[in-house]
């Protein structure tokens, strides 16, 4: 029969050893990859084309919701889970607008893991514990409310809406930097991190520094630290 191929994109050691140590246990699953950052991630679906795709929504250098956006602007027919350690309802919105084809947590158990990347394999959508079709995937995703969508100020590119600059500016709130610091690591005047920092406030509309950091890190967009392992295949 044929098997299931599979990458797995994971930065936790530990937790990709474990999903990959019960997927090789299949018959039917044969995993031909796994990367510890999303920039490698993307490598490996780019050169295996693996059916399925299990990547972590919070990783460096590229995050889950990037790969997955990258990966089906590329037309690769990987189907894409994407797992979270937050249940958040915004970011499932995001998670299958993005083009995912199951977002779930990751505090799933071992054997509901296993049927949803038979069922994806299969072609269906998978969204918690719904398992959904592309009509009905279509249907849901119309049924939600602008209000459950935040709204930033660049609508064409609602998965990464602050520029790579930006990007950079929110990672080093994350690690507490001060204005002249972060003037100081990026090679920038203090007033321009002064600007970088309200278009931040403006396109994900929060009120102060903190709340940036502290969204952008439960969204997965950045990360509190850099890991210095290398990536693992």
């Amino acid at each position: 029969m044929d098997r299931i191929t599979i990458v797995v994109v994971d930065d936790h050691p530990l937790f990709r050893e474990g999903v990959v140590g019960s997927l090789t246990l299949e018959p039917d699953f044969l995993v031909v990859g796994q990367a510890a950052d999303g920039a490698r991630g993307l490598e490996l679906i780019r050169q295996h084309r693996p059916l399925v795709a299990i990547v972590d929504v919070n990783l460096p250098q590229l995050n889950g919701h990037q790969v997955t956006r990258m990966a089906i602007a590329e037309k690769i027919p990987t189907r894409i889970i994407l797992l979270t350690a937050y249940d958040d309802a915004e970011q499932a919105i995001h998670a299958m607008r993005a083009g995912a084809a199951a977002y779930c947590t990751k505090d799933i158990q071992p054997d509901i893991l296993l049927g949803i990347v038979r069922k994806v394999a299969g072609g269906k959508f998978i969204l918690g514990s719904q398992e959904m079709d592309g009509a009905s995937l279509e249907r849901w995703l119309r049924g939600q409310s602008e209000s459950a969508m935040r709204q930033y100020s660049d609508p064409g590119d609602p998965f990464e809406p602050l520029s790579p600059r930006e990007m950079e500016v929110l990672l080093c709130l994350t690690r507490g930097m001060s204005n002249k610091e972060i003037a100081i690591e990026l090679g920038i005047s203090h007033q321009t991190v002064k600007n970088h920092l309200t278009a931040i406030l403006r396109k994900l509309g929060v009120g102060d520094r903190t709340q940036a950091a502290l969204y952008a890190l439960r969204q997965g967009w950045v990360r509190l630290y850099n890991h210095s392992a290398g990536n693992e295949e």
